[in-house]
């Protein structure tokens, strides 16, 4: 088969496309026919060395995957050959990535794909879908009302958090990076979009938080966060979710945090059971099969251009150029 692998960590040259041997599915593994992938910011991170791993060289980059089955290992339970599926948490704890067109996956990392949904849109929502739905519901308890903030609302898991949030009833507000992302997160349903080149920003924020008590949920996905302006524009019990920035070190107002009777958690989408992420699956699925699960998809790339694909993601993640809305998809 076909994949794009690494034998080294470095900058995304080191990634290579060529013949790879066809996996076999063992115990409770499927055979999936790769139709769509996508690049995410922990797969930079991963192949460039920025994140330390046990990696068993060759080692095949990327998380996310749809796509059909086409065999099935001993005791598979959940899924039969011909069922289209989707998934994520590929490439990390000794599991093989996902970039190649065939990939041998554990059934519980997997979802049923929902009719009529291309699998573009599945691999673009995948790693992101299951991160916004873990922070929202699993630990910031997002019910409906809940004035709801996110950093990037047309970015991967920003977009997610925005329609994710809205299909619970929650209001939402969100930064972006031009009047044109403005209007991509408006429709996906933000009740506010802000451009944060605006010199006015803070003060719209502020405005807008006073006028609702104060953001209930603040999901902050920025790799340099920023507690002071944060807590200030927090209702009392709010919950601050923080999934990004590992090194980051901002200072905290500690007493303006408790005085609020504030929470903060933080967590990683991969510490998550197969149970808790599954719960995620199956509503990503339901809001899918509704209609309202739309994950921007910025760029598109044939898999063969798996260097060009993670330098544009590294330019933005690391880089902060800003030339990408949506998330990056790549196809066999």
């Amino acid at each position: 088969m076909k994949a794009a692998y690494i034998t080294q960590t470095g900058d995304p040259d080191v990634i290579q496309f060529g013949d790879l041997p066809d996996p076999d599915p063992s115990v409770g593994q499927v055979l999936v026919r790769v139709e769509a992938v996508a690049v995410n910011p922990i797969d930079t991170y991963v192949r460039g060395g920025l994140v330390a791993l046990e990696l068993d060289f060759p080692y095949t980059i990327g998380c996310d995957l749809a796509g059909t089955i086409v065999a099935c290992g001993e005791d598979v339970e959940r899924f039969a050959v011909g069922d289209r599926v989707w998934g994520s948490n590929q490439g990390l704890m000794g599991r093989a990535g996902t970039f190649s067109e065939l990939a041998a996956v554990d059934e519980q990392w997997l979802y049923a794909a929902p009719e009529g949904v291309s699998s573009e849109v599945l691999a673009a929502g995948a790693l992101v879908g299951l991160t916004a739905h873990l922070g929202l519901f699993l630990h910031a308890g997002v019910e409906a009302g809940d004035l709801v903030f996110v950093n990037g609302g047309t970015g991967g898991v920003g977009a997610a958090v925005v329609q994710l949030a809205k299909s619970a009833g929650a209001r939402v507000v969100a930064t972006v990076g031009s009047s044109e992302k403005q209007e991509l997160c408006s429709a996906l349903g933000a009740d506010l979009a802000v451009d944060y080149h605006d010199p006015d920003m803070d003060t719209v924020l502020a405005s807008f938080a006073a006028e609702n008590g104060g953001f209930d949920v603040w999901f902050e996905t920025l790799r340099e966060p920023t507690p002071d302006r944060t807590i200030e524009l927090m209702a009392k019990r709010g919950r601050i979710v923080v999934m990004a920035g590992r090194a980051a070190r901002p200072e905290f107002p500690v007493g303006s945090f408790y005085t609020k009777d504030l929470r903060m958690c933080g967590f990683a989408m991969f510490n998550a059971s197969d149970q808790e992420q599954r719960i995620c699956g199956e509503a990503i699925n339901q809001l899918a099969a509704n209609g309202g699960w739309n994950p921007p998809i910025g760029a598109r790339f044939g898999l063969s251009e798996s260097v060009t694909a993670h330098q544009l993601q590294q330019d933005n993640t690391i880089g902060g150029q800003g030339t990408l809305s949506g998330k990056i998809v790549l196809t066999p």
